[in-house]
C-alpha cells in the first residue's frame, strides 16, 4: 500500500466529502439552521486553511497561526461573545460544533483557538465593560493571543493553594510568582492570572486580574518540548513585582474561585469537544487508510471494529450536545454533570485513537496517515482542564449527594406528616410501634 498522504490532507473537496459522510441525522436534526451553518462554515475553513497545514506544523513543532487567523478571519473566534464585542452571539452549542469540527482537522489549531476563548470569557463575565472593551476585541479577531495562567508548579487542580500573590498597593497590586503549563503563555499579550490576595482564607483569597503580556515584570519562560499538540506553546509565565491597576481586577477582591467556576463550564465543553473530534479525526483516518488497502468493500474484522467506533462517536457527541444545550437553556449546571461530559468525551478522543492504532496495524504507527498523532494529542485532553481524575471525583460527590438527599426524605416527608415531629423508623427490618 502507498504510505504517502492521505487525500484529505491535501484536497478540500476529498476532506469535505469524507467529513460528510460521518454526519449522523440523528444529530443533525437536533441542531438548528444557524448551528449547521456554523458546521458548514467552520469545515470550509478547515478543509483549505487547518487540515491542509496540520502534518507539517506537527512535524517541525510551528506554531498554528496561520491556521488561527484563518478562523477569525472567518468570524469563527467570537461565536459565544456579543456582537458589541466582536462577536456573534451564538449557541454553546454552535462553539462545541466548531470545536469538534476544528479538532477533526488540528487538534493543536483547536487548542489555539479554544483558549482565545477561555482568556475572553472570564472578562466579560466578571470584568468592567471598559476592560471587555479594551481587551475581548483583539482575543476574538486573533491580533493578540490570550492565555488563562491559573496552574502552578505546586498547584494545579487545588485553587486555594496557588503561591503567586497580589499585595495590595497603591491604585491597584504587587504581582508576584509563578505560572507553569501555560497554553500559548510564550506569547500572549492578555493574560487572566489567578493569585492570592489573602493566605488565610483559602479560596476565598483567591483573585483574578486582567495583565498586559508586555508589562514590566511580566516574563515567558521557554516552551516545553511535548508529546502532542505541537502546534500550540505551553510555556512557564513569571511575574516579578508586576504592577496591576485595580481596575484590572476581575470582580471583587476574593472572587477569583467564582471565576474559576463560572469559566471552567466552557473550557471543559472545549477539551470534550476535542474529544469528540480527535476520535472522529482518528475514525476518519482509519476509513481513508482501509479503503486504500482495501478498496470500498473493507473487511469483516475491521467493519465490526468501525461499527462499534462510529456507535461510541455518535454517544460522545450526543452527550456533548445535550449539556451544551442545557448551558445555553439554563445558564447553571452542576460540575457533576459538565464532569461527565468532560471525562467521558475525552477519553472517547484517546479510546478511539488507541483503538484505530490497533486496527490498522504497523500502518497506525505511521506519522504520515496521522492516526498517531490523533492519539499523541488526544493524551494531554484527559489531562488539563481539570484532571478525569478530577471529573470522576466530582461526579462521585454528586451522586454521594444524591443518595444522602435520598435516605433522608423519609424521615423529611415523616416530620410533614406529624407537624414537624419525626416518626420513629424501623430497625432490623421491624415495623414502628
Amino acid at each position: 500500500m502507498s504510505v504517502e498522504r492521505l487525500d484529505i490532507d491535501s484536497c478540500p473537496k476529498a476532506y469535505l466529502a469524507l467529513h460528510e459522510l460521518l454526519d449522523e441525522p440523528v444529530v443533525d436534526a437536533g441542531l438548528s439552521g444557524r448551528e449547521l451553518e456554523v458546521r458548514a462554515l467552520t469545515r470550509d475553513v478547515v478543509s483549505r486553511e487547518v487540515a491542509p497545514r496540520a502534518h507539517d506544523v506537527d512535524r517541525t513543532h510551528a506554531f498554528a497561526h496561520d491556521s488561527v487567523q484563518a478562523l477569525a478571519q472567518a468570524g469563527l473566534m467570537g461565536l459565544i461573545f456579543p456582537p458589541s464585542l466582536g462577536g456573534t452571539g451564538d449557541t454553546n452549542v454552535a462553539y462545541a460544533i466548531a470545536m469538534e469540527e476544528i479538532t477533526a482537522g488540528c487538534a493543536a489549531t483547536s487548542l489555539v483557538f479554544m483558549t482565545q476563548t477561555h482568556a475572553a470569557y472570564p472578562i466579560m463575565i466578571a470584568g468592567s465593560g471598559d476592560l471587555a472593551r479594551r481587551y475581548i476585541p483583539g482575543l476574538l479577531d486573533g491580533s493578540v493571543y490570550g492565555s488563562l495562567a491559573i496552574t502552578e508548579p505546586n498547584a494545579g487542580s487545588d485553587v486555594s493553594s496557588l503561591r503567586t500573590t497580589a499585595q495590595s498597593v497603591e491604585d491597584g497590586y504587587r504581582l508576584n510568582g509563578s505560572k507553569t503549563f501555560i497554553t500559548t503563555g510564550d506569547r500572549a499579550g492578555v493574560i487572566i492570572c489567578f493569585a492570592t490576595t489573602d493566605k488565610t482564607l483559602g479560596r476565598g483569597g483567591v483573585s483574578a486580574f486582567v495583565v498586559n503580556g508586555s508589562w514590566d515584570g511580566v516574563r515567558p519562560g521557554q516552551p516545553f518540548d511535548k508529546m502532542g499538540m505541537h502546534g500550540s506553546s505551553t510555556a512557564e509565565l513569571f511575574f516579578d513585582d508586576v504592577r496591576v491597576p485595580a481596575d484590572h481586577r476581575l470582580g471583587k477582591e476574593g472572587e477569583g474561585w467564582r471565576v474559576v467556576m463560572s469559566s471552567v463550564v466552557k473550557s471543559r465543553i472545549s477539551a470534550a469537544a476535542q474529544g469528540v473530534g480527535l476520535a472522529r479525526a482518528a475514525y476518519a483516518r482509519t476509513l481513508a487508510t482501509l479503503t486504500r488497502m482495501h478498496g470500498t468493500r473493507l473487511p469483516d474484522e475491521h467493519l465490526f471494529a468501525l461499527a462499534d467506533l462510529r456507535g461510541r462517536i455518535l454517544q460522545g457527541r450526543l452527550l456533548l450536545h445535550a449539556v451544551a444545550r442545557q448551558v445555553d437553556a439554563a445558564g447553571d449546571i452542576s460540575t457533576g454533570q459538565i464532569g461527565m461530559m468532560k471525562q467521558s468525551c475525552t477519553d472517547l478522543g484517546f479510546a478511539a485513537a488507541v483503538e484505530a492504532t490497533r486496527i490498522l496495524g504497523p500502518y497506525g504507527d505511521l506519522a504520515v496517515l496521522g492516526v498517531e498523532r490523533c492519539l499523541r494529542d488526544a493524551k494531554v485532553t484527559q489531562i488539563y482542564d481539570g484532571t478525569n481524575e478530577i471529573q470522576r471525583i466530582l461526579i462521585g460527590r454528586e451522586i454521594t449527594r444524591a443518595m444522602e438527599d435520598w435516605h433522608d426524605q423519609p424521615a423529611r416527608q415523616s416530620r410533614d406528616r406529624h407537624g414537624g415531629r419525626p416518626r420513629a423508623r424501623p430497625v432490623d427490618g421491624g415495623s414502628a410501634r
